[in-house]
């Protein structure tokens, strides 16, 4: 669907999008979804869509290549009584905690979306870009192209997502604060990723493993150096509905769309409670590496 606007007396065309806004799930249900949604878009049933969740209970997800014997503590996590899902997409792993939760899923062929896995994160971090903005951060996008850049944005070596940030993800007075992560299936885009509202650093190095206890104090300090939520650096306290109301804004103008708000379709409803039972609730998924 094309939305057609008058701006400025000129006649301007908006693709528009769908938008969801589907509360807090399960850890296998919100990896679900976003496949559904992936599969649904990839046959041609949905138009591309921007989502929006959080999770219930606070959940740990790894990348899809993480080894979990390597690098969590399966016996403390389940003592903290966090869920735990592995993510289709790559990078490392992420508590999801205090945080707004987002999916784009897009076609590969969508006009002016690179080919290149790098570029396309520019694209989409554009709207994440301008979400900021909207909350009065003075975010700025790393593209780390320079070896200077490369080597102060070096990671800490720890195995949590927020170590470091990869090319054109968001930092905040030079800390990352949002963590993305992409795959690319039967022609479609998926990239999701966490806005950290708050983050308790304590709780997710309790849950991964280190060579040992000065290591993990090392890399704990460290981290702090290279992580920042939103209301550490915010003048204001932002809720978890402004956050949702911002980066719907930034991605409307940073990725020159209109949004419709939408539901999950009975498709992808019964896609996703498959994809629960026969892979992101499964212990054959999550603990296969």
């Amino acid at each position: 669907m094309i939305l057609y606007l008058i701006e400025e007396g000129l006649l301007k065309m908006k693709e528009t999008w769908r938008l969801l806004h589907t509360g807090w799930r399960s850890s296998a249900e919100n990896m679900a979804i976003d496949e559904a949604i992936l599969i649904a878009h990839s046959e041609g049933k949905t138009p591309p869509t921007i989502r929006f969740y959080g999770w219930d209970p606070a959940t740990l997800s790894i990348g899809y290549f993480q080894k979990v014997d390597k690098e969590l503590d399966m016996d403390r996590l389940r003592k903290r009584k966090l869920g735990f899902v592995r993510r289709p997409t790559g990078g490392r792993a992420v508590l999801h905690d205090q945080e707004v939760t987002y999916s784009v899923i897009v076609g590969e062929d969508y006009p002016g979306m690179p080919t290149s896995v790098t570029d396309s994160y520019r694209v989409i971090s554009q709207g994440l870009l301008e979400g900021f903005r909207k909350l009065d951060l003075s975010a700025e996008m790393v593209p780390l192209e320079t070896e200077e850049e490369k080597e102060k944005y070096a990671s800490m070596g720890s195995a949590a997502c927020f170590d470091s940030p990869s090319n054109y993800e968001l930092v905040v007075e030079g800390r990352k604060v949002a963590g993305s992560a992409q795959t690319r299936q039967r022609g479609v885009i998926l990239q999701h990723g966490s806005i950290l509202l708050d983050m308790d650093v304590d709780l997710l190095f309790d849950v991964l493993r280190f060579p040992s206890e000065r290591v993990k104090q090392r890399l704990k300090e460290g981290f702090f150096q290279k992580a920042v939520a939103i209301n550490e650096v915010s003048t204001t306290p932002i809720s978890v509905e402004q956050a949702v109301q911002a980066f719907t804004e930034g991605f409307a103008i940073g990725m020159d769309i209109h949004l419709e708000p939408g539901e999950l379709t009975p498709y992808e409803e019964t896609l996703a409670q498959d994809l629960v039972r026969t892979r992101y609730g499964t212990e054959a998924w999550n603990l296969k590496r």
